[in-house]
């Protein structure tokens, strides 16, 4: 299980579920500095949205055609076992749940199939201590 700055430091391509197209929203925050940093983000959001910070929206991880290193989730924790779920149907490398989102269930599917799994930390702030 590799620590949260060692999964960062690696990661090319992040799928951001919950991803907002509101300014004042932490997700839109997050892909905000995320996409400054280099990453490659694609925001996740099931409906009513095309596009966040210019970066086509996907209705769900299977739609995504290039691996994903990491799925960074904002949604609340009991939406956090079916994104574990997607997150390894889809190959991801590591799963990570925000600020304030733990979810055990997600944690045991995610370690099961071998995925680094985060919980409660947001990658801005661990990204900003590493950088």
């Amino acid at each position: 299980m590799r620590a949260p700055a060692e999964i960062l430091r690696a990661a090319k391509t992040i799928a951001l579920v919950g991803a907002s197209p509101k300014p004042d929203r932490p997700s839109h925050g997050v892909m905000r500095y995320l996409l400054a940093q280099g990453y490659d983000v694609i925001p996740v959001r099931p409906t009513d949205c095309d596009e966040v910070l210019g970066v086509p929206c996907v209705r769900s991880l299977e739609e995504i055609d290039r691996p994903i290193d990491l799925v960074d989730v904002f949604r609340r924790s009991e939406f956090c076992p079916d994104v574990a779920r997607q997150a390894v149907a889809a190959g991801a490398g590591a799963l990570w749940l925000q600020l304030g989102v733990v979810s055990a269930e997600a944690r045991e599917i995610a370690e099961e199939a071998g995925l680094d799994y985060v919980e409660n930390e947001c990658t801005a702030i661990v990204h900003g201590q590493i950088a």
